[in-house]
């Protein structure tokens, strides 16, 4: 009876911690598209868990927000109550980072010292314990490119610090799929290879879809399906691609982004057309969600990056990778 109370807990501790993650991630969304995550410019690791409660704490913060680049090159000018607003989404993505770390931190020694967890388990869940601090970490070094020299913070340390919550939400997942066994391991067969490839290819287009938020190249060429009248804009050529400019350049990173998006349709299509090894019944959800994100992230584009539509987009791509996830779970 014990174990099954803590069976239930255990799956409530999942359902929570991915909620959260995945609310965390979305606000994550929300505070670069409105430019907010230079609002704070110091690393609270232990304070700064109450925000500003008085105006002279108001005026301290905005005060070190005017002596970064970012105020001074684009946002000169900015009153108290602008300031406020890009304020609260960083505030609010930094303490949600907090609770969700303690949500993950707590439950897992109550689990171990119950003997709930399996001791051979033992280093999966210690590395996400880890992967939870070093984003901690990454998160401050991703703002602090952004603090000295440059106006917005490194495309790089974003895409690195999206990919580590994705990352993380993936391995709670997989935790939450195989709760009642604990069984962790991956049974690998042949039929899932091209499950994997696809979660290759979307997380690779998880990581230009960071690289075209950090370099605002969405908002050039915000045309679908041609660039402008063009398939291929002027700047690109075959041997571009592979220069540092397929990692720096907005045209390249639009681009690598969209032809990124075509091939995983087209897996998708050759899959179905070939009934490839029966797969179709697990990769329904995933076409599914895959059409949706396409679709908005054509409607991001020729809507001037409408940030709601923005955001929904990101977020979908983390929904379209547990579904790929998912059906790694249930192949057998």
């Amino acid at each position: 009876m014990a174990n099954l109370q803590l069976n239930k807990y255990f799956r409530i501790w999942h359902l929570a911690l991915l909620t959260t993650l995945i609310l965390l991630v979305s606000v994550g969304g929300f505070t670069r598209l409105t430019n907010s995550g230079l609002s704070i410019t110091n690393w609270e690791v232990f304070t700064g868990i109450l925000p500003p409660l008085n105006k002279e704490s108001w005026i301290q913060y905005f005060a070190l927000y005017k002596s970064i680049p970012q105020y001074q090159e684009i946002n000169l000018g900015m009153s108290l109550s602008e300031f406020k607003y890009i304020f609260w989404w960083e505030y609010i993505h930094r303490l949600l980072a907090r609770f969700v770390s303690l949500l993950y931190i707590l439950p897992l020694f109550y689990f171990i010292y119950n003997k709930f967890i399996y001791r051979h388990n033992y280093p999966y869940y210690f590395l996400i314990f880890f992967l939870f601090m070093f984003q901690g970490f990454l998160g401050w070094y991703m703002v602090k490119s952004g603090l000295s020299i440059n106006v917005d913070v490194s495309h790089f340390r974003l895409a690195a610090h999206l990919v580590g919550a994705i990352i993380i939400i993936t391995l709670v997942y997989w935790s939450y799929l195989n709760h009642v066994r604990q069984n962790l391991k991956i049974n690998y067969t042949q039929k899932k290879n091209i499950i994997f490839l696809l979660v290759f290819l979307i997380l690779l287009q998880i990581i230009y879809g960071a690289f075209t938020s950090g370099l605002d190249a969405g908002q050039i060429y915000q045309t679908w399906p041609l660039m402008n009248s063009h398939f291929l804009p002027e700047e690109v050529s075959f041997m571009s691609f592979f220069s540092t400019e397929a990692f720096y350049d907005r045209a390249h990173i639009q681009l690598i982004h969209r032809l990124n998006a075509y091939l995983i349709f087209l897996i998708f299509v050759a899959i179905y057309i070939s009934n490839y090894k029966n797969l179709t019944t697990y990769l329904n959800l995933p076409f599914f969600l895959l059409i949706f994100q396409i679709i908005l992230g054509i409607g991001t584009l020729i809507t001037g990056l409408n940030i709601y539509m923005a955001a929904l987009h990101q977020l979908t791509s983390i929904f379209l990778l547990m579904s790929f996830i998912f059906a790694i779970y249930r192949i057998k």
